[in-house]
């Protein structure tokens, strides 16, 4: 039986955020304000090709299968119309794989602000180059590429730095700037609050900067490796060297999904002398299985009274090293933030932070990976300054500053990114994917999610299971 985890959300919060955010830009507008960032130098917002027809389908009138958001813990699979080519620097790709992240079921929980009703989902795939726009340089079609979650310009001072999730260029919600601060770059399928880019769940998708954003897949690399450096595995290398692992640390993870798994992958081969891991049901078992020296700590086993905290000071006296989240804050615990939550006084839940910052050694690093969207309650800030705890946003990870290297490290097989993957499966069935990946049901850690375009399944990798609502 499954461990289903509470997840509890205002779906008020959404709508404020879609309301907010032309009044704001009008705002800007007529008070000649300048914006935290720079004005998209792209077509934001067009989440779904097939509801602005003049702007984004194809002019032949083909049409495609993508899986749309419609409504808290609702998603569908429609026909709607293959994107076209809309700014120079546009790729269209053909999907030939993608799959389903963990950050994926809060949008599929309405935990994100700024969903609206038709969103096309999905933030990592790969595929072949369908077309390309006529400014677009070092690609042609046929060619198989990986895409990049987020969308760089690859021109503005982060993305010259290699920072490229920090792309001044791509964003364009008056929202994102309001809540967060100058606002980061554009992202495939993840809501109107980072650009409105429709995503990879789809049989198309159109690439802006798709010479920024596309990476060539060599041939001897298969969809199922070259598939996970649109993602997890930059992610989990990044929350690993930003927050800082290094040899002889104890480290800490919350959370051993696929980018908890490979944090402690990433740790191990950074020198950590002891990796221990935080999670429940059979997650556990599967990661031990994968990492042999990896140590388990199940949350919902722990002692009544003692808690993550107390468990982990016993295990190691003083406090951990480093301590990552890699499991999000949308889930609460206590009956406090559960009604806060519901009652939209706060975002996300601060009880996973306050069992990092209560765990590490003084002057010990936390390091959050997991998805916050924006405001939380009853944060221990005395701990954190009192005991010097260095507490770093890894923010979205800067894909363009790894990927190459990470690939490198697949060729000589160095990394094998499927020790996450479990299950091949298909577009067709992705509504009963997400029920099930949301449920932790059929042991789900990555699938590898075909269309009708997909390559036969690569040797030693899973063969296609279908699920049925």
């Amino acid at each position: 039986m499954s461990t289903i985890r509470q997840h509890v959300t205002n779906p008020a919060v959404n709508a404020a955020a879609n309301a907010a955010e032309p009044i704001l830009r009008k705002q800007n507008e007529q008070n000649n304000t300048p914006g935290y960032s720079e004005d998209p130098s792209i077509t934001t917002d067009v989440s779904n090709p097939g509801n602005n027809k003049a702007l984004a389908a194809d002019p032949g009138g083909e049409m495609m299968h993508a899986l749309t958001w419609n409504g808290s813990n609702s998603v569908k699979l429609v026909e709607t119309n293959k994107p076209k080519i809309i700014d120079p620097r546009d790729v269209v790709v053909k999907v030939t794989g993608s799959t389903i992240c963990g950050s994926d079921l809060h949008l599929y929980h309405g935990s994100v602000p700024q969903l609206q009703n038709g969103d096309i989902l999905g933030h990592e795939f790969c595929g072949v180059i369908d077309s390309v726009g006529p400014a677009v340089t070092g690609l042609a079609p046929g060619e198989r590429v990986v895409a990049s979650f987020q969308i760089a310009c690859g021109t503005c001072s982060y993305c010259k730095e290699g920072l490229s999730s920090m792309c001044d260029r791509t964003g364009s919600s008056e929202v994102q700037n309001m809540l967060l601060g100058p606002r980061i770059a554009g992202c495939f399928g993840y809501s109107h609050l980072t650009g409105g880019f429709a995503g990879g769940q789809a049989e198309y998708v159109r690439v802006p900067y798709g010479d920024v954003n596309l990476l060539k897949l060599p041939d001897d690399v298969p969809d199922e490796k070259g598939l996970y450096l649109s993602d997890v595995l930059p992610t989990s290398y990044h929350c690993v060297h930003d927050t800082g692992v290094y040899k002889g640390n104890t480290v800490a993870i919350w959370g051993l999904g696929p980018i908890g798994l490979f944090c402690a992958i990433w740790a191990f081969k950074a020198g950590a002398s002891r990796v221990i891991g935080i999670d429940n049901n059979w997650r556990l078992d599967y990661a031990k299985a994968r990492v042999p020296k990896l140590e388990l700590l199940n949350f919902s086993e722990v002692k009544s009274g003692k808690g993550v905290t107390g468990t982990l000071l016993e295990m190691v006296p003083g406090g951990v090293d480093v301590a990552l989240e890699c499991a999000a804050g949308e889930y609460p615990k206590g009956w406090l933030h559960k009604a806060e939550l519901a009652l939209g006084l706060e975002t996300d839940t601060s009880e996973i932070l306050n069992e990092m910052v209560m765990s590490v050694r003084k002057f010990g690093r936390v390091g959050i990976t997991g998805v916050y969207a924006g405001f939380t309650n009853h944060f221990n800030i005395g701990a954190v300054m009192q005991r010097g705890i260095r507490l770093i946003g890894n923010g979205q990870a800067p894909v363009h500053k790894y990927w190459k290297e990470i690939l490198a490290m697949i060729q000589t097989g160095e990394i094998d990114p499927t020790v996450m993957l479990t299950h091949r499966l298909s577009l067709e069935d992705a509504p009963a994917i997400y029920t099930k990946f949301n449920n932790r049901e059929e042991g789900i850690v990555k699938p590898f999610i075909q269309t009708k375009f997909s390559h036969p399944p690569a040797a030693g990798t899973p063969p296609l299971t279908r699920f049925e609502e």
